[in-house]
């Protein structure tokens, strides 16, 4: 049973991850392609997390937190440089 909702679980964060990437390339503005990207690695981790419990693998709970920290870190560069200009002060 377990099986199954993982592999629906791979299905909808796919999708996901194609939706946001869609959002990232067709994105309007600057700040909605920002969080298009936030989204995109979010849904990363959760594909990464999918395929730690599918193959019982501790290695992908690491690379989903480095991941998670380079991601963070790069949100707010990418929207501390939008609001300053720069991004050191």
């Amino acid at each position: 049973m377990l099986e199954y909702a993982i592999i629906i679980a791979f299905i909808m964060v796919c999708a996901a991850l194609l939706l946001s990437l869609y959002r990232l390339l067709a994105g309007p503005d600057i700040p909605d392609r920002i969080l298009a990207l936030d989204t995109l690695y979010i849904n990363s981790i959760a594909l990464l997390i999918l395929l730690g419990i599918h193959l019982n693998s501790m290695l992908y709970y690491e690379a989903a937190l480095l991941i998670a920290l380079m991601g963070f870190m790069g949100t707010l560069a990418l929207s501390k440089y939008l609001l300053r200009g720069d991004i050191m002060e």
